[in-house]
């Protein structure tokens, strides 16, 4: 006996034995979720129901700003002077984030190369999941390098500035 066609698009309930539901709505929240907090994936469980929502890493996984596909398309020109030794202290990332080199896109960086800084001032922040967290000077000294770029993501332990 022929099937009728089943439409195209997404199964909101799994073909089992026991008929699966499947919140579509729940779906959607864990996408957003994973969207803010720029996660590849997320999985939860109830019971004997789970649902996992996954994200391609590829280019293509989400629309970016045109500030963001700058930054991915062009590799930071940080990124790839590695090899270039530079003496001093280290200022390393305390968070995976996105680094920021002044307070607004409009404004002048925290610091640039040469400035002379004292303990406590800001050398740039690191946003994560929306909080701004200032990355500051442990101890004064002049800025020898500034080792990201505006808007670049960071990982934990990545350095972001060498003070000397």
């Amino acid at each position: 006996m022929a099937q009728p066609a089943k439409p195209a698009g997404p199964k909101l309930v799994a073909e089992t034995n026991d008929a699966m539901r499947i919140d579509p709505a729940l779906v959607r929240e864990l996408a957003e979720l994973l969207t803010e907090t720029a996660l590849t994936q997320i999985e939860v469980a109830d019971g004997d129901r789970r649902i996992k929502v996954c994200r391609e890493t590829g280019p293509v996984a989400a629309p970016a700003s045109a500030a963001t596909a700058a930054v991915l398309a062009a590799p930071a020109p940080a990124a790839e002077q590695p090899a270039e030794e530079v003496s001093g202290t280290a200022i390393k990332s305390p968070m995976v984030g996105t680094a920021f080199l002044s307070p607004e896109p409009s404004a002048d960086p925290f610091v640039a190369v040469g400035d002379t800084v004292k303990a406590g001032d800001t050398l740039l922040i690191v946003e994560a999941m929306k909080v701004m967290n200032p990355i500051t000077a442990p101890a004064g000294g002049v800025v020898k390098k500034v080792l990201v770029a505006d808007a670049q993501p960071v990982e934990f332990d990545q350095p972001l500035v060498i003070i000397g």
